[in-house]
């Protein structure tokens, strides 16, 4: 596993994401002449950044409706993990199946101690075992990378301004303070400006993540190409079967995702690189280690 300045990343995405929150009160102080605002957005950001570490994993399933699975019920989906975890000498995650026929997973949890991964029925109908098995890899290092904690703190603050944006233009644009234009332009521009900008911020850091979790589990499957094929598959049958983009609570969980769970609907601002790039630089991988 390589560090990929993870502790960097996250400390600017989260200290960003908390900036915009601040900025949000300061343009609503002044408009309004009560410095109350300033703390009350800074309280809320870090309370929401507290909410999503102790409950990532449960907001992410729950929003899933998925299901948990044993041994028993998926005895090679639970095979692979064991044998992944093992390998990278860390804790296994529990296991849970989404009813959901679009191709794809995700891993959500604050820590490796409380991770779980998650299939939907659609990729595990559509992978095979050698496939599956690139797929878990790449989501146990999302795991122990420690990107899962920080993406789901990410979506729910992004959420957050963006929610607060839309309130916020809506308020001014019914507001009848002709006195105060200057502070009325401004702060219809922080609602405008701040959830747009915090997404973009998210989507670049969130795309570096998915480059190091393709590398880091080719790496730690020893299959490079497995993951490949699968991405592929995962391309196509997505487009063939994608999540509808109105659906909130998938889209809560979309970034987190192996892959756009919404096909081409959502592709100019997705949190994941183009497809075709991932499966190069996993191909250019295996020629490194002489499978090509």
């Amino acid at each position: 596993m390589r560090g990929h300045y993870n502790g960097l990343k996250t400390a600017l995405l989260l200290g960003t994401l908390m900036g915009f929150l601040v900025l949000i009160g300061v343009f609503l102080a002044y408009y309004t002449n009560n410095g109350i605002f300033i703390l009350l957005f800074g309280l809320i950001g870090l309370g929401t950044i507290a909410y999503s570490y102790w409950n990532s994993d449960k907001i992410a399933i729950r929003q899933m409706n998925a299901y948990p699975v044993t041994r028993e019920q998926v005895p090679g989906l639970y095979a692979i993990v064991e044998e992944l975890s093992a390998k990278a000498q860390k804790p296994m995650p529990r296991l849970f199946v989404a009813p959901s026929m679009t191709p794809n997973a995700f891993a959500t949890g604050r820590n490796p101690e409380n991770a779980a991964v998650c299939c939907t029925e659609g990729i595990l109908q559509l992978l095979d075992e050698r496939e599956m098995r690139g797929v878990l890899g790449h989501e146990l290092m999302h795991v122990y990378n420690r990107d899962i904690l920080t993406g789901s703190i990410a979506a729910a603050m992004v959420g957050l301004i963006s929610s607060i944006g839309q309130y916020l233009s809506f308020g001014m644009l019914m507001g009848n303070n002709r006195d105060n234009r200057t502070g009325a332009l401004g702060s219809l521009l922080i609602a405008f400006l701040a959830p747009l900008a915090a997404g973009i911020i998210q989507m670049a850091l969130s795309r570096t993540r998915e480059y190091d979790a393709d590398e880091d589990g080719a790496e730690l499957t020893g299959d490079p190409l497995a993951l490949a094929s699968a991405l592929n598959k995962l391309h196509h049958g997505i487009a063939r079967e994608p999540m509808n983009p109105r659906n909130r609570k998938a889209e809560g969980v979309a970034s987190m995702m192996i892959a756009n769970p919404f096909g081409g609907l959502k592709n100019a601002m997705s949190t994941h690189p183009p497809m075709q790039q991932r499966i190069e630089r996993l191909e250019n991988q295996a020629r490194q280690m002489g499978q090509l």
